[in-house]
């Protein structure tokens, strides 16, 4: 099993890095990304919690020898569910592959919380555990535990690069607007 970590501050307060989340997709610098479907978004009456639930459609080229020994292709699917309690200000994001998932398991979890430095700041925590299923190939299983980590690092650095440019954008945006 592989386990990754990543976390840092965004120049941003906690709503607008939230309200950025909505717009993150489609985004050029995250083309492997290339549908994005709403199952349920739902808000909870009590407490305001929002809850929502997507799938991404994803397209990534697999090494030949994972295709070869696993079937599949280059769509993979993942199931996102996302937390917003504005009361507390914290998100909280997970995301599982559905596809290939008898053969591996990639859980991501990401928290956006006001960062305790400055309140124009938002702390971002990502952690990854990646976990190949085949007990048979011990060889095989590390081979794609390595590769789906290093796969997961590169989406990760290139999805900092997208968002950061969305919250740009959306910066610039609400600076250009009528007073």
């Amino acid at each position: 099993m592989h386990f990754l970590s990543q976390t840092f501050n965004y120049e941003h307060t906690w709503s607008h890095v939230v309200t950025g989340m909505w717009h993150k997709y489609p985004n050029p610098k995250c083309s492997h990304v290339v549908s994005i479907d709403v199952l349920d978004c739902s808000v909870d009456p009590e407490t305001g919690i929002v809850r929502t639930e997507r799938i991404l459609g994803c397209k990534q080229k697999a090494p030949t020898w994972i295709v070869k020994l696993f079937g599949g292709s280059d769509d993979a699917f993942v199931r996102e569910i996302s937390f917003i309690d504005p009361a507390t200000k914290h998100c909280s994001i997970t995301s599982e592959n559905l596809s290939l998932s008898q053969f591996a398991t990639c859980l991501e979890r990401i928290h956006y919380t006001p960062s305790p430095v400055s309140p124009l700041q938002t702390h971002f925590l990502q952690t990854a555990e990646i976990q190949a299923r085949m007990n048979l190939w011990r060889t095989a299983s590390d081979g794609l535990e390595k590769w789906l980590a290093q796969r997961f690092e590169q989406n990760a650095q290139l999805g900092k690069a997208a968002f950061t440019e969305v919250l740009r954008r959306l910066e610039e945006g609400r600076q250009t607007l009528p007073a």
